[in-house]
């Protein structure tokens, strides 16, 4: 039995502890690898994709702010349009205009109460000469057309100020304040006014022109305009919990207009003053007030760190005279982005534990089997007379194939040794008296039995190694078929389940793996014999005053593209929405359409309610423009994160609007016809449905031609 460690070539016991932790190692590896690998890219698409939405908010909510100084300066204009037009207005600029020296005092306690009621700062009658003479309105006059008034930015020293309203010399003076990472002030207040202002000409009975409306309002120190962007921009469950959003109007790169607090308390949420007098931070001011360009990145403000979006201001006459801003704190996101992280490593390690668990239990209870016949092996080399018998598997099982070959393999060795040792025995006895009847040839004899000897163990030693050579081959045979059946049936059965065959992959693996492992036993008894080888709240809205918010806030820009904006709102049922992200869905397409035309041209906005079966469901919506259309190979790909075929262009707006759509269960279709236009239409539910997207596209509808 001396060639048992010879064909059994290692320790088995330390073999089945190394196979068993090789076994739990190996199979655990790719689920610490998946899983370390769905951390950092969670990580990477944190810091990359979220933070490109949140500088993508910020510079829209810089959008909204420019356009909202912009509606407030066509404000002003109705407003003194609305005073020119007015009864009280004309029947005493009738009579003023005939004796102006009686009824003077009269329009100008007139016009003090409607400064009063339409909240302006100031608001005067001046002569054409007046205006002329003053190098503030002669600028403006230049701009005038016909009878149509003119607004723009204007900066005046407290000179200046004066002529207007000495009142307003007071409210402009503003203590400057030393601010970190900006430049020392230079002097201790900041006197000068920004004004937004607006002329209006005011014709006599025979049209002729020869006074003007001259109001506006003071930004210095007037906190309407900031706060009412911020609560456009920043309303309520539009930021994470601790976070503030903030707006300021700087006179070169002094806060003059701001609701930046001066102490921020985030355990409450609370503020306490404004940060006006304030500077802004060098590196902004030289980027955006000196070099005129955009800002939008994080920025200190003020005592903190901000998400932020800054843009120059200029003045009538097109010189940059300070800047607008928004943004929101920083470190509510850094927080989350912190506790995202830590939430998801303690779920990856409860997942590796439990997988481990998982998987010594399944290799222990493989290795069993090898345990017992790694026992038999053990009992044959000391000389005992054992058999594997029954592991309890089934019959076609290989483990059980491998099991009962080896029992075979030990009774032809044990029949073989038989046979060996009844030949030698018979050899002894012929040689026994072949010696006593040659006694004479004692020499020669002597040299005949050492060779007969040796011949003998040779024999032995061939008839030992020929039997195992036949065995080891014959298991090889054996066990080689079966797991050649056992991997192409089971890629078979990966082929066969599809998709399907990722719910049992595990498993699938895993006998692969142990099929390997089997080959490579068999593999280890050959060489032997033959050696070299990883929301938002909802509420209920009408849709219609939504849908003339968005027009007031694109406005601007359609206008500016010479674009017809044709209106048909029909809808009357109310619907479930966040009404700021709804906002955002609209002035996306409502931009993107104005963006689809060259110049000019027709966009269409249409609501009414959806109807099904006879009842009203909701609400819908088509935006419908004449530009140049979106080719069919495009069509399928225009809500696709990052695509987009505009230079300029960011390819999220559409993706974030279909996101927003399908968080509250409406729908989205496109229809576009290649040199007519294009047509977007969303359905809204009256009560939102739970967000159900299997595919990036479902509920989604193209139609080209």
């Amino acid at each position: 039995m001396s060639f048992f460690p010879r064909i059994f070539g290692i320790n088995w016991q330390q073999m089945q502890a190394k196979v068993r932790y090789r076994i739990l190692i190996l199979t655990l590896l790719p689920i610490l690898l998946t899983l370390v690998s769905l951390v950092f890219i969670t990580i990477y698409w944190n810091i990359s994709y979220t933070g490109k939405q949140l500088f993508m908010k910020v510079k829209a909510d810089l959008t909204v702010a420019n356009n909202t100084l912009i509606s407030v300066q066509k404000s002003q204009e109705k407003q003194l349009e609305l005073v020119m037009e007015s009864w009280e207005f004309q029947n005493d600029f009738r009579l003023f205009d005939g004796n102006k020296n009686s009824y003077r005092k009269q329009i100008d306690h007139l016009l003090d109460s409607k400064k009063q009621l339409l909240n302006l700062d100031f608001l005067r009658l001046v002569s054409v000469s007046e205006a002329a003479a003053d190098p503030d309105l002669r600028v403006m006059l230049q701009k005038v057309k016909g009878d149509s008034a003119y607004s723009g930015l204007m900066v005046l020293e407290p000179k200046r100020l004066a002529l207007i309203d000495p009142e307003m010399v007071k409210t402009a003076s503003i203590p400057l304040v030393e601010t970190p990472r900006s430049q020392k002030p230079t002097k201790k207040v900041e006197d000068r006014g920004l004004l937004s202002r607006s002329l209006l000409p005011v014709p006599d009975a025979e049209g002729n022109v020869a006074w003007y409306l001259d109001g506006g309002i003071l930004f210095n120190r007037d906190i309407r305009i900031v706060d009412h962007i911020r609560d456009l921009v920043y309303d309520k469950g539009t930021l994470p919990e601790r976070s503030i959003g903030t707006v300021t109007i700087f006179l070169d790169n002094t806060r003059i207009s701001t609701n930046v607090p001066l102490h921020f308390f985030p355990q409450g949420g609370e503020v306490e003053g404004r940060a006006l007098g304030s500077l802004v931070s060098e590196e902004v001011k030289q980027k955006v007030f000196s070099q005129g360009m955009l800002w939008v990145d994080r920025a200190f403000v003020f005592n903190d760190w901000f998400i932020s979006a800054y843009a120059p201001l200029e003045d009538v006459q097109g010189k940059r005279i300070g800047m607008i801003y928004t943004g929101f704190s920083e470190s509510p996101f850094i927080h989350n982005y912190l506790l995202n992280i830590i939430e998801l490593g303690t779920i990856l390690m409860l997942v590796l534990l439990v997988s481990g668990l998982l998987v010594y239990r399944g290799a222990y209870s493989l290795l069993q089997p090898i345990e017992r016949i790694h026992h038999v092996v053990k009992a044959v080399q000391s000389g005992r007379n054992l058999r594997i018998g029954s592991l309890g598997l089934e019959r076609d099982n290989e483990l059980s194939n491998l099991a009962e070959q080896f029992d075979r393999m030990l009774d032809l060795l044990q029949r073989r040794n038989s046979q060996i040792q009844a030949a030698a025995e018979q050899l002894e006895v012929k040689v026994e008296e072949r010696t006593r009847s040659l006694q004479e040839k004692t020499e020669e004899l002597q040299n005949n039995v050492a060779l007969l000897n040796e011949t003998r163990q040779q024999l032995v030693t061939n008839e030992k190694l020929t039997a195992l050579g036949e065995l080891t081959a014959g298991i090889a045979h054996e066990i080689n078929n079966p797991t050649a059946v056992i991997l192409g049936n089971m890629e078979l059965m990966k082929y066969e389940l599809g998709d399907r065959a990722e719910d049992v992959e595990e498993e699938i693996d895993l006998v692969i793996q142990q099929v390997g492992r089997i080959s490579t036993i068999i593999r280890s008894l050959l060489q032997y014999s033959r050696p070299g080888e990883f929301n938002a709240p909802l509420e209920m809205h009408q849709l219609t005053p939504i849908i003339e918010e968005m027009l007031v806030l694109v406005r601007h820009s359609i206008q500016e593209q010479k674009v017809i904006l044709n209106q048909e709102l029909n809808a009357s049922y109310p619907i479930e929405v966040n009404r700021p992200q709804l906002l955002q869905v609209l002035i996306n397409l409502v931009v993107n359409a104005a963006h689809a035309m060259d110049e000019e041209g027709r966009i269409w906005i249409r609501t009414y309610d959806w109807v099904q079966r006879g009842e009203p469901i909701g609400v819908k919506i088509e935006i419908e423009d004449e530009g140049k259309g979106i080719p069919q190979e495009q069509l399928s790909r225009i809500f696709d994160p990052f695509y987009t075929t505009r230079a300029d262009g960011t390819g999220l707006g559409l993706s974030l609007s279909y996101g927003i759509i399908k968080r509250i269960g409406g729908t989205i279709e496109v229809s576009s016809t290649v040199g007519k236009g294009t047509l977007f239409t969303i359905g809204l539910y009256h009560k939102a449905k739970e967000e159900q997207v299997d595919t990036p596209y479902e509920g989604l509808h193209f139609n080209g031609h």
